[in-house]
């Protein structure tokens, strides 16, 4: 098991869904907990967001971005300063790690409140709402940055702070802002 010191920056809960409908009528105007602390529920996601329990949402619970890859996009877009990362809409944001080689796998948060384990699932593609919420291309510039789904695996608590994250497989923390577009190949 490797292990990684990580910071867990800004914790999401969000009863309700913002972004819905087409953008250019804006978000809907929705309370949004920038919590210092949540409860995960094995196999249904945060208590209290908008994805916990749901049936289509059970693999996806959990979402998880890179805080490194959220300022990439800030930088490659030109805005200062750094938009709020909670504008994506991810649960979890974390510094110090690389999250696209934990798709498909274990892994386990450890902070200060104790171990939640999760299962790595499919990207967190980011949607066109972004270019209305953040910037004009953000969009585009979050493609293959925008985080990674998970379903937990156990209860416990999750706390921001000084963290450890384990993984089964090597991690590079120096790739956390790098895109990664998968292309299938032609035949």
């Amino acid at each position: 098991m490797h292990e990684y010191a990580v910071t867990v920056e800004r914790l999401l809960v969000s009863p309700e869904h913002a972004y819905f409908g087409r953008p250019k009528d804006g978000p809907a105007d929705v309370e949004t907990h920038d919590a210092a602390e949540v409860e995960v529920v094995a196999g249904k996601g945060l208590r209290g967001d908008r994805f916990f329990g749901k049936a289509a949402h059970m693999d996806a619970a959990v979402t998880f971005l890179a805080a490194e890859a959220w300022e990439a996009v800030a930088a490659d877009l030109g805005l200062s300063p750094v938009p709020d990362p909670l504008l994506a809409r991810r649960n979890v944001v974390v510094r110090g790690v690389e999250l696209d080689p934990l798709r498909g796998g274990e892994f386990e948060l450890v902070t200060a409140a104790g171990t939640v384990r999760f299962h790595g699932g499919r990207p967190a593609n980011p949607c066109a709402w972004m270019d209305r919420v953040v910037a004009a291309g953000a969009h585009r510039a979050l493609r293959g940055r925008g985080g990674l789904r998970c379903t937990p695996l156990s209860d416990g608590r999750l706390v921001t702070g000084p963290a450890t994250l384990r993984s089964p497989v090597p991690l590079d923390p120096a790739r956390a802002g790098e895109a990664v577009l998968r292309r299938t190949p032609l035949p």
